[in-house]
């Protein structure tokens, strides 16, 4: 159990995004962003704020146990106001003085486009990759689709241009592909123990949380792409080909040890995560893998014979 309350504050440091709050601290010397949970009162549920947090610290855990480079994480609490609250401290990133670019001012650059940087619709997303100049376009292209298969697997419903992006090292002149961050909107995180309760004892709740919704934020003909839908029907090759490349790597067995060994949860919100991604993963991921090799090899050695 960490309490970051009294760590030293570094007040010429701010984070902008728009939910919940941000603070700096120092923790064990090294620079953390410290993640608050936005407020649920405006939502019908019994949270008085939400699961984000959580959702930050378990969804950016399993990027990296994917090969997919995300933040750094650590659940403790924080006491203001009377109150002591589950945060997630994210360490910094940009401390050596590398800058973030995000992928909407990356999109702004690309002066022959119609669309605006904040534009998530898919192909516009995929002219950008190609014409911008701050990663090699392939590589860039491979690390999108695969944050999208492993969003998928997460049930993020915002990833949006503001919230992936490039990291630019002005001593060098150099460009990279920033860590995976900003991941709180992963695993349902309005979630209150009524609706985790209801997931776990009703499958036709649970499936319509995995068919249905959560959508992506990214649109596709101006409506957000369904996950199922788009997987299943191989509507990318180059979505497929990150399929081949991450679902291989998703070990049930080490997300559900993980999930167990998260602090500050209970057994029910342990049962939850677990169930929801086991289900996401058997129902959405494992079909559109097996779609992807089975055209991979009709391509390789032709329609079978009948």
């Amino acid at each position: 159990m960490i309490d970051f309350t009294n760590c030293p504050r570094l007040p010429h440091k701010a984070y902008n995004g728009a939910n919940g709050k941000k603070i700096a601290i120092e923790y064990k010397g090294e620079q953390y962003m410290l993640k608050f949970p936005p407020s649920g009162e405006s939502k019908p549920t019994e949270l008085s704020y939400t699961n984000s947090c959580i959702s930050e610290h378990i969804a950016c855990s399993i990027f990296n146990m994917l090969g997919i480079q995300a933040q750094e994480t650590i659940l403790g609490t924080f006491g203001v106001g009377g109150k002591t609250k589950v945060v997630c401290a994210c360490k910094d990133f940009t401390a050596d003085g590398k800058q973030l670019f995000d992928f909407c001012s990356i999109k702004n650059t690309v002066l022959d486009s119609d669309s605006n940087g904040s534009g998530t619709e898919l192909a516009d997303i995929m002219d950008t990759i190609e014409k911008q100049g701050f990663v090699a376009p392939d590589v860039l292209l491979k690390h999108f689709w695969d944050m999208f298969v492993a969003d998928a697997l997460l049930g993020n419903f915002d990833r949006h241009n503001g919230n992936w992006g490039f990291l630019h090292d002005p001593s060098t002149g150099e460009s990279g592909i920033a860590p995976v961050f900003d991941c709180g909107s992963c695993l349902l995180p309005q979630a209150d123990e009524k609706v985790m309760a209801s997931v776990l004892e009703n499958e036709d709740m649970l499936n319509t949380r995995v068919y249905q919704f959560p959508t992506s934020a990214i649109k596709l003909n101006s409506r957000k792409i369904n996950y199922y839908d788009f997987l299943t029907t191989q509507q990318d090759a180059d979505c497929g080909a990150a399929l081949k490349r991450i679902i291989p790597k998703v070990d049930i067995e080490q997300i559900s040890s993980f999930i167990d060994s998260v602090p500050h949860i209970t057994d029910l919100q342990k049962r939850f995560y677990k169930k929801y991604i086991s289900a996401r993963y058997e129902l959405i991921l494992q079909p559109s893998f097996e779609l992807a090799v089975s055209e991979q090899e009709q391509q390789t050695f032709g329609e079978p014979i009948m």
